[in-house]
């Protein structure tokens, strides 16, 4: 190879050239994916106000353990998943990922009672255990990491749009009452579930391991990005050491991340699967009524800024190189207003207030993912992002449990909320402590 071609590799139009193609051609594939993926997991909330709570006779609390035992079997196979997922490519696991949810999803339809209903959101868990952190491991192989908190936000635009755009056609198809002679909110199981199946099959077609296998990309594009790829890895290992999976689950740093995220996943699931009863509950409060669609896009009110906020946050983490605030400030934020939102006079500040909570949140989530691949790589990556993610979504049971079982012990959602709270804070001051023993580490002379 000439100087003038090992140049034009190394140069910023094929850097440009290659992590736009990326972002263009897997993020918004990926995305799809998560958008599939986080409405199949929280349909149960839209069904729940809509006739599934009363056909079922269904009490808050039994509600709360259904909506939160998913994420017992989700746990119980997140770290063997991500695993798994590296040995056998991300392609063939995240493909079977979605076709087993979407099977299982689909059974939903036709649920009776609160033991089906129990039984099958812990097998929707086993099913999907391992895509989100496989995902985001599979992202974060792709590009350096330099441009990894971009690739993240975009990503992870899909979980806000979820609802705005999930919320209104769940809505919507609550309202075909009467089709295929399924109740409406059977219907709209139905028709959430069979894009999963769907997906699934074109992922195994159309998604790629690594940079060497993308079609898409130049010949100079692919050395670049293996190039860039490797020199990070290498660099990893080196100021970090080589972590295997046994010294990952052994590392401070891992479980700091986990519990950090912990309290911003109590207070994501915590609105997903309660928003919709706390709108619903207007009419007792406000004395206003909605119909079923209006319900729909009410809920989806708090997340399009939301979306916004999270593009424009972590746009500002990349510009600026991502400082522990990114992280910390929206958490406070989220722990201040979520309990302000149940003292609201009206219906219309209750919602704003809860759109500051989903802005802080979602702002905080996207930056949270560019740390751990910042001193693990390999298989203690897939190891370590599943860890965080699988005690993390602990969360995602107790929140909702936890909260069902607090609003039929106080018959309101003001306690619950300020548990949402107290997680929040516990998340700001964790990367607070932090941030300081990183910067005491790196003052710290390195042994001779």
């Amino acid at each position: 190879m000439d100087t003038s071609t090992a140049a034009q590799q190394r140069g910023p139009g094929v850097e440009k050239s290659a992590i736009r193609k990326v972002a263009v051609r897997l993020v918004p594939f990926v995305a799809l994916m998560f958008f599939v993926n986080y409405l199949d997991r929280t349909a149960i909330s839209f069904a729940a106000p809509n006739g599934m709570q009363d056909d079922l006779a269904l009490s808050a609390a039994q509600f709360g353990f259904a909506s939160g035992v998913f994420f017992v079997g989700y746990l119980l196979l997140e770290v063997p998943s991500n695993i798994a997922l590296n040995k056998f490519g991300a392609r063939r696991w995240l493909a079977r990922i979605m076709v087993s949810w979407g099977v299982v999803a689909l059974l939903f339809t036709w649920v009776q009672d609160f033991t089906q209903l129990a039984v099958l959101r812990f097998l929707l868990g086993v099913a999907e255990a391992g895509f989100f952190p496989g995902a985001v491991l599979f992202l974060s192989l792709w590009v350096p990491a330099r441009h990894r908190g971009k690739i993240l936000a975009l990503f992870y635009l899909a979980q806000p749009l979820t609802t705005v755009i999930g919320a209104p056609l769940a809505g919507w198809l609550i309202q075909q009452h009467g089709v295929f002679g399924l109740e409406g909110w059977r219907f709209m199981f139905f028709g959430v579930a069979i894009p999963a199946i769907v997906l699934g099959v074109v992922a195994w077609f159309y998604l790629a391991d690594d940079p060497r296998d993308a079609k898409w990309l130049t010949a100079a594009e692919k050395d670049w990005l293996t190039g860039e790829l490797a020199a990070e890895k290498q660099q990893t290992a080196a100021e970090s050491g080589h972590h295997g999976i046994r010294s990952v689950f052994g590392n401070g740093r891992v479980w700091t991340l986990a519990m950090l995220y912990f309290g911003f996943i109590y207070g994501l699931y915590t609105l997903a699967f309660f928003l919709p009863a706390i709108i619903g509950d207007f009419e007792q409060r406000f004395g206003t009524t909605f119909g079923v669609f209006e319900k729909g896009l009410i809920t989806a009110v708090p997340y399009l800024p939301a979306a916004i906020v999270l593009y424009l946050w972590s746009r500002d983490a990349t510009r600026r190189g991502l400082r522990s605030w990114h992280i910390t400030v929206p958490a406070v934020v989220g722990a201040v207003s979520v309990p302000l939102a149940l003292f609201a006079g009206s219906p219309e500040l209750t919602i704003a207030i809860i759109t500051v909570t989903a802005c802080a949140i979602f702002a905080a989530l996207p930056n949270f993912w560019t740390l751990p691949t910042k001193f693990l790589t390999g298989v203690a990556a897939a190891a370590g992002i599943a860890l965080i993610n699988t005690v993390g979504n602990l969360a995602g049971f107790l929140a909702p449990y936890v909260t069902g079982a607090l609003f039929d012990w106080t018959g309101s959602y003001v306690v619950p909320m300020f548990v949402v709270g107290a997680f929040l804070l516990l998340s700001a001051v964790l990367m607070v402590l932090l941030a300081r023993t990183e910067r005491a580490d790196r003052r710290v002379p390195a042994a001779e």
